[in-house]
């Protein structure tokens, strides 16, 4: 029994590049080279070489001494400037400017680390020993801005529990002379722990950490600083909590302060406050000069209130006064006018049972939005985007990326004019990319690359299996993935496996754009096993009454629809042997599949739970509160969190259940799944566990952890042999 890799895909371009004058670039991979390509969308979506690839990589070997492939250029994303004259980009560890007349480079300004650049480019926002501080890019001059930063209570801490770095939260105004921010308190916060596996004396890592149910959790302070005056305006409203409208931190999509907008003219800050339990959100309106604070608008609902999926989708129009809001009201996610001012509604934009994903961008002179929705087309999978524009009155409705499949869009950034038109790429899980041109109608201008497969299909390579059932309750259809063997005998009976993410942010199947693996889904497949991934109810990117379908029960986990899916799969398929039924996933997933093996232990009969949160009164505070409601103890001294921990079910366990942790996991600390050991070895229970020292959140792909649970699965739910000690290795090089 072997395990073999695939080989690699080419022509898959990556995220466009835009420059000032409507042009973009973007990276491509072909075959046995990388190349950056530009395109003039005012030429019909011209193409060329974004730059001569050999004299640049001359160029970089006569300033660094360094030699690299012209083919291989050892970076993933550039910039350029002055026109496209000259280019920026990271290289061994600095930052580097190439002037394309002449084909030189030189060592470029770099801001520090963990800092943000201000619009201009003229300086970096960083902190430093709790306070904010300015680097000016031109003298290299450091300014310390506040001075009254201490432990616990410091300037733009970036802390949100299962995240921390020393990145600050920030937002520069428009005009570069003023920064957003907060001063995060902390202080009487409960801390989390964790130490190293090392000879000797362990290091202890400790940082704020709060839970549900704490007493004191963190909370924002939000200011406004002038940088050359280094006043501090204090907003004059109470202290916030640590909540946004879209995640479970004030920061968002990476390093992007959430639910904060500058005014044009940098005199106001809109921002959004949400109570800690994410029912309320209030919109509000700050005076920079003042800090004095009005309320705009708010909305409360009985579960939770988000502004989007995977983007705020609110914004202040203050060219005509009026606010884009999003809302579930409907029982769908959609956009509203309201009035800036008086935060009275004007009129609903979309309406129907589809949903708005992500507002990309608003064109207030022409009062056109443009964004992304799902669900809207008859006969597609839900979860496919598509890009649409509309006006705001609500008129005026137009697909703009027509073709069955899910688009990843790229439009020029806020600051650059529309110009003629957009980047989609488009693609379904079993089917590979298409980049196209389009012009603001969605009409086609220029094919600008597909992805080919052609060495995956004559390896033998197959892709996944778009699958619909019905979930628990007979009616809803859900959508997933099923991987078999490219090898599959119909005449045989495999062991199915479930590959479970339940959310509620996320779901199982992830993306549904094409890749040629996911995972190791197809892998396990391989090795003589049905596996499916199913998006159940509790997911997002469906109605509110979907994604809210378990809220204040999270030991739901979507199960009672994985067991649906399962065994439909089983009815529509001979091979499948649902005798032998088995489940894993990581974080999310390793919470469910401990639950499957307790709560079903007659169905579930081998699970391998990596990382789980099995505990959510032992993980964030802002994750359960959010989707279990706060913590509320009841008479008999219990609470309403008790019926989601698996310790509590661990004496049900019937099967085969691998249980593994990192060691020093900052996001699901390790103790969560330590209290289901505990809980197993009272119940005097046979079970195993792999602790990885030192190891972190990630490391489920880790070539050991890979292997294990292959392994796991071919011995206990095959009833074969795994090769002793098979050592996973890359695939040799040009493969």
């Amino acid at each position: 029994m072997g395990y073999n890799t695939a080989p690699l895909v080419f022509n898959t371009p990556g995220r466009p590049g835009w420059l000032a004058d409507g042009r973009f670039w973007y990276r491509v991979q072909r075959e046995n080279r990388v190349e950056f390509i530009l395109v003039d969308p005012a030429k019909g979506g011209a193409r060329a070489p974004a730059f001569d690839h050999a004299r640049l990589a001359a160029a970089l070997l006569a300033a660094s001494g360094k030699a690299v492939d012209p083919g291989k250029l050892p970076f993933q994303t550039i910039e350029f400037s002055s026109g496209a004259n000259a280019l920026s980009f990271n290289f061994s560890s600095k930052r580097w400017k190439c002037n394309l007349d002449r084909y030189a480079c030189s060592e470029d300004v770099r801001p520090p680390e963990n800092s943000v650049l201000s619009p201009d480019k003229k300086a970096a926002a960083f902190v430093r020993d709790y306070n904010l501080w300015v680097h000016d890019m031109s003298t290299g001059k450091d300014t310390q801005l506040t001075t009254d930063g201490v432990k616990d209570f410091g300037y733009a801490t970036d802390n949100a529990g299962w995240v921390k770095s020393d990145r600050p939260i920030l937002l520069w105004s428009p005009d570069s002379k003023k920064i957003a921010t907060f001063q995060q308190d902390q202080r009487g916060v409960g801390e989390m722990y964790l130490v190293n596996t090392t000879i000797g004396h362990p290091k202890l890592e400790a940082w704020k950490y709060p839970l549900p149910g704490d007493d004191v959790v963190t909370t924002i302070q939000r200011v406004i600083v002038d940088v050359e005056s280094k006043r501090v305006v204090r907003l004059k409203v109470a202290a916030d909590q640590h909540r946004s409208t879209l995640c479970d931190h004030v920061a968002c999509r990476g390093s992007e302060w959430a639910d904060v907008q500058w005014s044009p003219d940098s005199s106001h800050l809109a921002f959004a406050s949400s109570t800690r339990d994410h029912k309320n959100v209030r919109m509000r309106e700050a005076s920079v000069e003042t800090g004095e604070v009005r309320e705009v608008t708010e909305e409360s609902v009985p579960t939770q209130y988000e502004s989007g999926d995977g983007r705020v989708n609110w914004q202040a129009l203050y060219a005509s006064n009026e606010l884009l809001w999003y809302s579930e009201r409907s029982g769908w996610g959609h956009l509203y006018l309201r009035d800036w001012k008086t935060g009275s509604q004007i009129a609903p934009i979309t309406s129907g049972d589809w949903l708005v994903r992500q507002v990309l961008r608003v064109d207030e002179k022409n009062r056109v939005i443009f964004f992304l929705a799902a669900g809207r087309e008859p006969g597609r999978d839900p979860y496919f985007s598509h890009l649409y524009r509309v006006n705001f009155d609500g008129s005026g409705l137009k697909l703009l990326t027509p073709e069955d499949a899910n688009h990843e869009v790229s439009l020029p950034p806020s600051d650059i004019p529309l110009g003629c038109c957009f980047v989609d790429t488009y693609s379904k899980p079993d089917v590979p990319q298409v980049s196209v041109l389009r012009g603001w109608n969605g009409e086609l201008i220029a094919t600008l690359e597909k992805t080919d497969i052609s060495k995956l299909q004559a390896a033998g390579w197959k892709p996944p299996t778009p699958i619909t059932v019905k979930a628990r309750d007979g009616k809803t259809n859900l959508y997933g993935l099923m991987y078999r063997p490219t090898n599959l005998d119909r005449n045989r009976k495999y062991p199915i496996v479930n590959h479970i993410y339940p959310g509620p942010q996320g779901g199982s199947v992830g993306s549904r754009s094409f890749a040629a693996s996911r995972g190791d889904a197809q892998a396990l497949a391989e090795l003589g096993f049905i596996v499916i991934e199913v998006d159940g109810m509790g997911n997002p990117t469906r109605s509110k009454a979907f994604h809210d379908f378990y809220y204040g029960n999270m030991g739901d986990n979507t199960l009672p629809d994985q067991i649906a899916a399962m065994k439909q799969i089983a009815e529509r398929y001979s091979y499948v042997d649902l005798d032998r039924a088995g489940i894993y996933g990581h974080s999310g997933g390793g919470f469910a599949t401990a639950d499957a093996m307790f709560r079903y232990p007659d169905f579930f009969k081998v699970g391998i739970s990596e990382a789980g949160n099995h505990d959510n009164r032992s993980y964030e505070d802002d994750w359960g509160e959010r989707y279990e409601g706060l913590l509320t103890r009841n008479p008999s001294g219990g609470n309403n969190y008790d019926d989601q921990a698996n310790a509590a079910l661990a004496k049900n366990l019937k099967g085969h259940l691998l249980l593994a942790h990192g060691t020093m996991d900052s996001n699901v600390p390790p103790y969560n799944t330590l209290l289901v050991v505990d809980a197993l070895i009272k119940a005097n229970k046979d079970f195993d566990l792999i602790m990885l020292p030192n190891r972190n959140h990630g490391f489920g792909n880790e070539p050991y952890m890979v292997r294990r649970r292959w392994d796991y699965f071919v011995r206990y739910l095959m009833g074969a042999e795994p090769p002793k000690n098979y050592e996973l290795k890359p695939p040799p090089p040009g493969q």
